[in-house]
């Protein structure tokens, strides 16, 4: 039944994407493992064991759930009976990455999907929008053929699922304009024109356009309205290296010019204000750490009063400011001690909630919530193969670098090893910048740990949450002292003896895998390998390849956090370009379908690697994107991972 339905979805979604395919070609004490029997091989195809549910989403009158869905190595978005592993599902036909989805009223849920596509020769990320009728079983385009790159990039959708608006440029030549989309039919009317060197609009919580921000001779121009029938004028011009005046745009309510906005101008770490759009000026502060940024934050539906405020310390925390929530969240806390508790979807009325459970030892766990009737049912795993007990926890820790900045990580030791003279493995995170690590349950992490390795997933400089003068010190600084910030983490954990020095190997995926063979490359000195997922080799390409898929705003923000203020020549920090100095054993790794990453940067460092004369291992993971939907492709890289490592780096 599954299989047939899917089959019967998917031709819908196929035939939709053959049209638009054809219209456009403090420094903490270290834990210490005890000296007990090393544990028992867990077999990889345990860490990669085929979610039921992942992100599963309560629809608003609370009857049903949507939730994305692996099986056979192919995507799936399915539906049903909330609380319940249901029968119906969609695939996401091709080679195209699911980026998001949501509810649009009870009976339509919309989903964004991306693509890599070749425009003039080059490499393009392309998304589009699209809806899924569930009574009519039809899917459509929310958007046109002929549309420019980023077709997602929605502002608002009307609660009750009737229409949306969503920002495109109506060809790739244009500005963005905003058209309002009628779901039924997928009709579209523009409700605002584009303006020259605007790339940004924002809609206040009725679906009324009410802000642009754009560009004009290096300043960052803000244009305002108060209501739909006002005319947009310039509020506001500031210098785009003035980072104090910029605004932090979420939430415009209707009917007020006052709102909510995160801000770092007074403290030097974001914390969320209300303010004035008109004069720009910041209010009282609503709320803010004395350590981290906050990150995110939640309005009542009113769009009037704060609901909750998110930030990371040493976990992800949240704060609530409704009672009702701020009692529920309490009550499942003591439910389910020892983990990070979420309530990650909830019905318009908050009758029925959708909780999800996790730690650094447990994959996750997702529960019905029923409050009035005290009620809390599991109803899913991430992965039930796993034995929590048997997994080693992740501890936060900090060290000093060789200029003095803190760095923040967390550190995993093998269990069943004596802390001493351990083989070391550093993870870094993706991103660079706008990423951090958390002590989530980390799949890489664990399967390493369970091989006997320690595992450091240093917050280098520049990494999300921790303040103004943190991030600033990565600016400019991929290869230099993000670089150095790895290095001095393998410094600390050597003279403790807790590793190795001459037993390290750098593991990474995204960022992290240009990292990791950064490493190899610029001090082969200092680590016997190393292995990349998905890992930027050129710079100068990527960088390239992102201008075209950004606002023109966000690209150069993105370039400059990349170059610094000085700018650099990133052929000297790029493993591409110094192919012939490499000394080191390498495993490299991609999906030919990656649309952050695009493929070329994989291929690209093999014909370097060959015209220098050097010998890598390489794979290629046919239809992946920046990540596994194959779960046997998934098991694949960490069993490649494992024995090159045993090979390179044996953890005995």
């Amino acid at each position: 039944m599954m299989r047939e339905i899917s089959n019967m979805r998917s031709a819908f979604f196929g035939a939709l994407l053959a049209i638009i395919f054809a219209a456009y070609p403090s420094y903490a004490q270290a834990p210490v493992a005890s000296a007990s029997v090393p544990e028992p091989l867990i077999p990889t195809a345990m860490f990669v064991s085929e979610a039921e549910t992942l992100h599963p989403i309560i629809s608003p009158d609370g009857k049903q759930m949507i939730y994305r869905r692996q099986i056979g190595g192919k995507t799936y978005l399915s539906w049903g009976a909330v609380g319940a592993l249901a029968s119906d599902a969609a695939e996401i036909p091709g080679k195209n990455d699911l980026l998001w989805y949501r509810w649009a009223g009870n009976d339509r849920f919309i989903f964004a999907i991306s693509l890599v596509v070749k425009f003039e020769g080059e490499e393009v990320k392309r998304t589009w929008l699209l809806s899924y009728d569930l009574a009519k079983n039809l899917s459509q385009l929310i958007g046109f053929n002929d549309q420019g790159f980023e077709g997602d990039d929605m502002l608002c959708a009307d609660p009750e699922g009737k229409y949306l608006l969503l920002q495109i440029q109506r060809t790739i030549y244009e500005y963005p304009s905003v058209y309002r989309f009628e779901l039924s039919t997928g009709k579209g009317k523009r409700v605002v024109d584009q303006r020259t060197n605007v790339w940004e609009y924002y809609a206040d919580d009725t679906c009324v356009v009410r802000m642009g921000i754009g560009s004009s001779n290096r300043k960052t121009v803000y244009y305002y309205r108060k209501n739909e029938s006002d005319d947009f004028k310039v509020i506001g011009k500031i210098k785009e290296d003035d980072e104090d005046g910029l605004m932090d745009v979420a939430h415009i309510v209707s009917g007020s010019d006052d709102g909510y906005i995160l801000s770092n101008k007074k403290t030097g770490r974001f914390a969320l204000y209300k303010t004035n759009y008109i004069t720009r000026e910041l209010g009282e502060m609503v709320y803010g750490s004395d350590t981290n940024d906050i990150t995110d934050y939640t309005l009542t539906e009113d769009g009037k009063a704060v609901r909750s405020v998110h930030y990371t310390d040493d976990r992800d925390r949240i704060i609530w400011f409704d009672p009702a929530m701020k009692k529920h969240q309490n009550k499942l806390d003591k439910a389910l001690p020892g983990e990070e508790v979420w309530i990650q979807s909830r019905s318009r009325d908050a009758s029925k909630m959708i909780v999800f459970s996790t730690s650094s030892t447990d994959p996750g766990s997702y529960y019905l919530f029923e409050p009035a009737a005290g009620s809390l049912r599991r109803f899913a795993g991430v992965n039930d193969a796993l034995d929590p007990g048997r997994l080693p926890k992740a501890k936060y820790v900090e060290y000093k670098a060789r200029d003095g900045l803190m760095i923040p990580a967390y550190l995993t030791l093998p269990k069943g090893r004596t802390a001493k003279g351990l083989p070391l493995i550093i993870l870094p995170h993706g991103g660079p910048y706008g990423v951090r690590d958390t002590p989530d349950f980390n799949t890489e992490v664990q399967v390493l740990a369970s091989r006997g390795y320690a595992v450091l997933q240093p917050n280098f400089r520049g990494s999300e949450s921790y303040g103004l003068k943190f991030f600033e010190a990565g600016l400019g600084q991929i290869g230099r002292a993000m670089q150095d910030d790895l290095d001095d983490g393998m410094d600390w954990l050597a003279k403790d003896g807790i590793i190795d020095p001459k037993r390290v190997c750098v593991v990474g995926t995204s960022y992290g895998g240009y990292a990791a063979l950064w490493a190899v490359a610029r001090n082969p000195e200092r680590y016997r390998c190393a292995a990349s997922f998905a890992g930027v080799t050129d710079w100068k390409s990527q960088l390239k390849y992102d201008r075209r898929f950004f606002s023109n705003r966000h690209a150069k923000k993105w370039e400059e956090k990349v170059t610094g203020e000085t700018e650099f020549d990133l052929d000297t920090v790029s493993p591409m370009r110094l192919a012939g100095s490499l000394s080191r054993p390498v495993l490299i790794t991609h999906g030919d379908n990656d649309s952050n990453v695009p493929y070329s940067q994989f291929t690209k460092y093999m014909a370097a690697m060959k015209k220098a004369g050097k010998t890598v291992e390489s794979w290629t993971y046919k239809d992946e994107g920046h990540g596994f939907n194959n779960r046997l492709n998934e098991k694949d890289w960490y069993d490649r991972l494992i024995k090159f490592l045993n090979e390179h780096n044996p953890p005995d």
